[in-house]
């Protein structure tokens, strides 16, 4: 026995829905069963949803979901009704919901369910007994769809899968008003091009439409005789179509007649007063849904706009060097912000990269980072210094804010900024921080470093504040990262673990000769923060746009520098990181700390990188402490993995070199170079002709071996500080 005649037998159909094509395929029975013609069939959605009960229908979309989210069968009663509302039989529905492509896609089944016993509450009645709460229902469920719809064309979408109770309109138009013009925006049920005859149609034109707008009165045509008689002239454009009943009804928002709706009927309609209360509360919805999804385009085009018209393009042929950039807005009101980067060609013939945030997400922040943008260009243009240019920043919105407080009592605004001077010859980096995120650095091995930058305050905040300059030196091969804090702390995260989730991106990145990839690197950065795979990072509002997102990359072209081998130079990636700690600004021990550390991440003995990490606070804290200057530290890492060197520098201005002492007990310091004698493989002081570098080395391929007689002095500075 087939399997069809089996299904049959039981009184079983198939039947399977495509919300995508918004078809719905049905076996025999499947069609018998919903009072149809017993043979196969394929069926618009609207038409299948005609004949079930809108309640029962509307609760049935219920189970839907739950069983898409629980991945489980999805099981429910349905009635079947005529087109009279009559209720045929009751069938029980069982489906397996599933998303493909982002679509919702049931395959199931549908059984007849006995009928009930003369005189049971089940028995062969009227849909509820009542057809106005039918209508109800159904009005319900059609709000709550054209609620939801958030464009035009989604809008126009939802009106043509509308199943009215016990009427079913198989052709729907939409007519928008432009000028004297009605042209037709949207439609279902009429083939491409069919409404090419209407689109010079005039709002003087003898047609339904035409009127309904000029009027605000709805037009109703029961029959063709009807729309023949009062219509001559568009009758012959019509009648091709072979409907049998027509609705023309306004589109009414806000008292203002926006368009108008074309209701066809392939059957004959008598357009009874509950029929024409449908259909009015319908034209009612779809015009406000319309009004709503116009005007947030609207606002969408003018935001795109507005910030199309403040983001600069970065420039593409910079020597030696690739730039890439992104902007996303927060998704929340215009989609307009203040965050923005900007690439300014300077009189020297550098580049300054520009990228900073001003407070807000709104029109008047957009406004003042416009502005901000301007005066900065001016400023870099006239030749000024990285510390001058954000010093003349800072007053020129200082100045802003004043002039705003006391002529329309708005609330001071500041702004965060970071400004770059690079040398694309050089490599150099000339930045100014005004309370903006530190660059990040991706070493030429892959390695992730935040540089940290001596800063001032926000722009905006004190009009005469200073902004230091730190400098900086892009190694070929290595790639810098700027950005705006929404870029690491949008899905809940601080400073640490944005960082972390930013460090993954970039390291697992592979850098390759076309700029393509450096945009795909712009691109993977983004999605880490809106895309899935945030889901797996820290943070509990993942995969939100809280704030607005700019990002800037700027890569030095080249593989970074090495050593030879057999004749040949081949290229050995070199991991450095350089850090000045000031004598009044003790805390950025800390910092440097945190910089060996990170420079270490990968070394294969951790007891060495403790040992690191102690050596260089206890050589910075000397400098600090015993001598009037600065320390300047550099830390470098070469040669293969497994087999590296770390040397550490810690330079300062002093001549004295150190000595050895005997600290007591109780002493608190002393125990420098007793410490660099136990822990390090290799050190040294170094004299130069503006003061000394302390230095030390430690050996990946040593690691089991360091300790006070794992290396000879390999310098005479070293035996004397030794003596």
């Amino acid at each position: 026995m087939r399997t069809e005649d089996l299904l049959a037998a039981i009184a079983t159909g198939m039947w399977r829905w495509d919300h995508a094509s918004e078809r719905v395929t049905l076996d025999a029975e499947a069609a018998r069963l919903l009072g149809l013609p017993a043979a196969p069939a394929e069926l618009t959605q609207a038409a299948v949803r005609s004949r079930f009960h809108p309640v029962d229908f509307a609760e049935v979309m219920g189970i839907v979901r739950l069983a898409v989210a629980e991945q489980t069968l999805a099981e429910s009663r349905l009635r079947i009704v005529d087109e009279h509302g009559r209720v045929q039989r009751i069938v029980r529905s069982r489906s397996r919901p599933r998303i493909v492509d982002g679509d919702l896609e049931m395959v199931g089944t549908l059984q007849e369910v006995p009928e009930p016993q003369p005189g049971t509450s089940a028995a062969h009645t009227p849909i509820t007994g009542d057809w106005r709460r039918s209508r109800e229902a159904f009005l319900l469920d059609a709000g709550r769809a054209l609620a939801e719809a958030r464009s035009t064309a989604e809008v126009l979408r939802v009106a043509a899968g509308l199943s009215m109770p016990g009427f079913m309109p198989d052709g729907l138009a939409v007519f928008g008003i432009d000028g004297d013009r009605l042209p037709v925006i949207g439609q279902h049920g009429y083939a491409s091009g069919d409404e090419r005859p209407f689109a010079d149609m005039t709002l003087t034109a003898d047609h339904p439409a035409a009127e309904v707008v000029r009027t605000g009165r709805a037009s109703y045509l029961p029959t063709p005789e009807d729309y023949r008689r009062r219509y001559p002239a568009t009758w012959p454009l019509a009648a091709r179509f072979r409907r049998t009943s027509w609705a023309f009804l306004p589109l009414v928002n806000a008292g203002r007649t926006i368009g108008a709706w074309m209701a066809a009927f392939a059957q004959p309609v008598a357009f009874t007063p509950d029929e024409r209360s449908v259909l009015t509360t319908v034209a009612r919805m779809l015009a406000q849904a319309l009004a709503r999804a116009v005007m947030q385009e609207e606002q969408q085009e003018l935001a795109l706009g507005l910030q199309r018209s403040m983001m600069p393009t970065v420039q593409p042929d910079i020597p030696g060097m690739t730039v890439a950039a992104r902007y996303v807005p927060t998704g929340g009101g215009l989609e307009v912000g203040g965050d923005w980067y900007d690439m300014i060609p300077l009189p020297s013939g550098r580049i300054a990269l520009v990228i900073g945030d001003v407070q807000g997400h709104d029109v008047r922040a957009a406004g003042l980072m416009g502005q901000l943008r301007i005066a900065l260009r001016a400023y870099a243009s006239e030749g000024h210094h990285p510390d001058a240019v954000l010093s003349r920043a800072s007053r020129f919105l200082a100045g802003i804010n004043e002039t705003e407080l006391r002529g329309h009592g708005e609330d001071q605004r500041f702004a965060t900024c970071l400004y770059i001077e690079v040398d694309p010859a050089t490599g150099l980096l000339d930045i100014a921080r005004a309370g903006h995120p530190d660059p990040a650095i991706r070493m030429s091995d892959g390695t992730m470093l935040v540089r940290p930058t001596a800063g001032g305050l926000p722009l905006g905040i004190v009009p005469d504040t200073d902004y230091p300059t730190t400098r900086l030196v892009l190694e070929p091969g290595e790639t810098m990262m700027v950005c705006t804090d929404g870029l690491i702390e949008t899905g809940g995260h601080d400073l640490e673990t944005g960082w972390e989730r930013l460090r993954d991106v970039l390291e697992a990145w592979e850098a390759d000769e076309d700029g393509e990839s450096l945009e795909r690197l712009a691109d993977a950065l983004v999605q880490a923060v809106h895309g899935p795979p945030s889901h797996h990072t820290t943070g509990p509002l993942v995969d939100r746009r809280e704030d607005d997102i700019a990002v800037l990359l700027l890569r030095r072209e080249g593989a970074g520098c090495g050593v030879g081998t057999g004749g040949l130079l081949t290229p050995q990636p070199v991991r450095r990181t350089v850090l000045s700690v000031a004598q009044a600004e003790p805390e950025r021990i800390a910092e440097a700390r945190r910089q060996v550390r990170d420079v270490l991440h990968d070394w294969a003995d951790p007891d060495q990188v403790d040992s690191a990490v102690l050596m260089v606070s206890e050589m910075v804290t000397n400098v600090l402490l015993h001598t009037d200057g600065d320390a300047l530290l550099v830390a470098e890492i070469t040669g293969e993995r497994g087999a590296r060197r770390i040397r550490v520098d810690v330079a300062d201005s002093s001549d004295e070199l150190p000595h050895r002492r005997s600290p007591g007990e109780l002493a608190s310091s002393g125990r420098g170079l007793m410490l660099l004698e136990l822990l390090a493989g290799a050190w040294g002081v170094d004299p130069r002709g503006d003061g000394k570098s302390t230095w030390f080395e430690l050996y990946e391929e040593a690691a089991e071996a360091a300790g006070p007689l794992s290396s000879e002095p390999e310098s005479e500075s070293e035996s004397e500080s030794a003596a």
